[in-house]
């Protein structure tokens, strides 16, 4: 484990700390919104002064019109991919990557994801997704996963003056909490006596300082050559610096430069370390040259002693390499050959191919081939293929409401946030007024009359005027204007957003009919359609770099399953060599270029009772087939089990043995209908027979009679 000492300042820490120190100065004041709108959201009764006198106040009851508004366009639909091929011959690869995707969806946490995406776009303006691939999720057969993560605007520090995307950045920075732990586990750091730094971003701006917890700071920033360098730092202690960390790297030794041996990999003799062919053909020939001197040394000792034969033998023995001794592994720690502690890691732009390799779409990537090096020797070459790489920020931006001059969206708290306050201070005057109601009782100023109910107790009054002077007085409190204006005030903010009561699932008096009221809700719908078009637009951003990091990364195939057109589970691979080409001039390249869009479909797709009526409505209108048919009852429960209606599966086996049994019995009265057919045709070739015999030995007879 590494501890960074205070006086080793690295160069780049203070590049890094100017942009943070930049971004804050910009990015701060939107900060503080966050945590106002948080706190709105939340239910904040703070009053903002309307009237002299209001200050400091807060309301004893609120109605929450930011909260009901916006839950009120929550969604739980998940955009569902969909993957356009710019080549025809691609359309295959692109139904695969449709497949692997939606098996991403549903192996990573987008339930949870989006559910918190739903809230924050609104209430902030947008929210932010990182994508990375984890290296140390392996199974038995696979090497990595993917990971999606959502960021909150609060984790943003983004480069001042450009709001048009993160893609257009020249650098980006994330704010993440993490554990002290956690950091000394991934970067070998001890960051134990480290204080966090922005307890803020992990929620509204009430936290605390958590003693376990510290503020990292991941920067992205584009380079000279395309790629994307990293730069991860706590406080004033780097953990991470890696240029175009997106491309393939290895760990090597600092000292000597060798590739580090993975766990329990043999490292006696160097077998660790992968001799280079000039290597290989330098040990080959010295090896000949041993052998040939042995072999001439035995054949003069022979000679002279008329010992024959075992020549072969060794000769044989002598060329080969020495007896091994027994075999050591690494097991982690320094480097087995120079004793270094330091490592660091080495770009790899090609991957060397051993083996031949035979894609989906009939490619060969040969393995090892004979060259000629630059001796004229012959030596094995392997195949050499680029590694890919995204080279684009790794962070998927989705916007509210698209605004000029804002890197995030419009927030739905800002326009409505003066009614929220009205509101809240129009339910502290009808508190007030309904507590300061009832019953008011007038008594002389020296009277010292019993209120309580005491049957026959007796007062004694001074003059007529005392008794004059006792009265009750009934203050009702009318709440009339007050009722009618905070009606007012909650329609204007629904108008503001362009919610109705049918779209809130609320009864609506405008809304005689069914009709009416899907017109009306529809109305709604469309004044949304922008965000949700935002969303969309952000979920194929997000699909297309998933796939990009994926055909980066992934060397093992992946497998994928999917629903065919019977409603039958397909099981599938899906690899990355399918989508390497070569062109005319043999050079390998990635196939990279499709279209990531969102299935529109698919907010009817995942409403199930909504798709059991269509599927109903189309067996009904004979679009399966003849509603009476069994094979079109088979293909309607198909459907019907595809949508995951409950039992359909147990009542399509039965359709298909009934179908069976429809069959066998079709086929046996076939046999036998054919059968009566042959019987039939055998009887006739038998009554035409037998008239023929009768002319004949008429013949005959008259043939015998002319003789005669």
């Amino acid at each position: 484990m590494k501890t960074r000492k205070a006086a080793v300042r690295p160069a780049k820490l203070d590049i890094w700390q100017r942009r943070l120190a930049d971004s804050d100065a910009a990015w701060k004041p939107e900060m503080e919104r966050m945590d106002r709108r948080e706190h709105l959201y939340s239910g904040d009764r703070e009053l903002r002064a309307l009237t002299k006198g209001d200050e400091g106040q807060k309301a004893p009851h609120i109605r929450n019109i930011v909260f009901e508004n916006i839950e009120s366009q929550v969604s739980s639909a998940i955009p569902s991919p969909k993957v356009t091929p710019r080549r025809k011959e691609d359309e295959g690869l692109a139904d695969k990557i449709e497949h692997w995707l939606r098996c991403e969806l549903d192996r990573l946490p987008f339930e949870t994801i989006n559910d918190q995406a739903e809230r924050t776009v609104p209430i902030q303006g947008g929210v932010g997704f990182l994508v990375a691939w984890d290296n140390r999720k392996r199974t038995h057969d696979t090497v990595g996963e993917e990971e999606v993560a959502m960021l909150h605007p609060k984790q943003f520090a983004p480069q001042p003056g450009i709001y048009t995307g993160i893609q257009d950045m020249d650098w980006f920075i994330v704010r993440q909490a993490a554990t002290k732990e956690s950091i000394r586990r991934r970067y070998g750091v001890n960051v134990e006596n480290e204080g966090e730094q922005e307890p803020q971003v992990r929620g509204t701006g009430d936290e605390d300082t958590a003693d376990d917890a510290v503020t990292m700071y991941i920067g992205y920033a584009k380079n000279d050559q395309g790629g994307i360098d990293r730069y991860v730092w706590v406080n004033d202690i780097e953990l991470e610096d890696l240029e175009n960390y997106q491309a393939r790297r290895v760990p090597v030794c600092a000292h000597c430069g060798r590739v580090r041996p993975l766990p329990g990999q043999i490292i006696q003799n160097r077998q660790a370390v992968a001799e280079t062919a000039e290597q290989d053909a330098v040990a080959a020939e010295t090896r000949k040259q041993i052998a040939g001197r042995a072999l001439a040394l035995q054949l003069a000792q022979e000679v002279a002693a008329g010992i024959g034969g075992g020549l072969e033998a060794m000769a044989a023995e002598v060329a080969a390499e020495p007896p091994e001794a027994e075999a050591e592994r690494y097991d982690g720690g320094p480097c087995p050959w120079c004793g270094s502690t330091n490592w660091t890691t080495k770009e790899q732009e090609y991957e060397e191919v051993i083996l031949p390799i035979t894609n989906s779409s009939g490619l060969t990537i040969p393995g090892q081939h004979p060259e000629i090096d630059e001796n004229g020797r012959s030596v094995m070459r392997p195949t050499r293929i680029p590694f890919y790489r995204p080279d684009v920020f790794p962070v998927v931006l989705q916007k509210s409401v698209s605004v000029y001059g804002q890197l995030l969206g419009n927030s739905d708290v800002d326009v409505i946030e003066d009614q929220q306050n009205t509101t809240n201070r129009m339910e502290k005057k009808i508190i007030d007024r309904l507590v300061k109601a009832g019953t008011r009782i007038t008594l002389p100023a020296k009277a010292t009359l019993r209120t309580d109910p005491v049957d026959g107790e007796r007062w004694f009054l001074d003059s007529p005027a005392d008794k004059a002077m006792i009265d009750v007085y009934q203050f009702s409190g009318d709440l009339q204007y007050e009722l009618t204006y905070l009606a007012t005030v909650y329609e204007e903010a629904r108008q503001v957003l362009g919610i109705t009561d049918s779209f809130q699932g609320r009864t609506d008096p405008t809304a005689t009919s069914g009709k009416a009221k899907e017109f009306s809700a529809a109305q709604a719908a469309g004044r949304l359609e922008s965000k949700r078009t935002m969303k969309q637009a952000a979920y194929a951003q997000l699909f297309e770099l998933m796939f990009k990091f994926w055909l980066a990364y992934s060397d093992e195939p992946r497998p994928i399953s999917y629903k065919d057109n019977e409603g039958n589970t397909v099981f599938e691979e899906i690899s990355r060599y399918d989508f390497l080409k070569q062109d005319e001039d043999g050079q390998f390249y990635w196939d990279d270029q499709f279209l990531f869009s969102c299935d529109t479909s698919a907010p009817l797709a995942s409403n199930r009772e909504a798709m059991w009526q269509e599927t109903r409505m189309n067996l009904q209108t004979g679009a399966f087939g003849d509603p009476s048919s069994t094979e079109t009852l088979i293909l309607f429960w198909s459907k019907m089990e595809e949508l995951h209606y409950p039992g359909a599966g147990s009542t399509k086996k039965y359709l298909e043995e009934r179908l069976r049994r429809e069959q066998q019995q079709a086929a046996q009265a076939q046999q036998i209908q054919l059968q009566i057919l042959a019987m039939q045709a055998q009887n006739n070739r038998r009554g035409a027979s037998s008239p023929s015999t009768s002319p004949t030995t008429s013949l005959r007879t008259g043939d015998a009679a002319q003789g005669g």
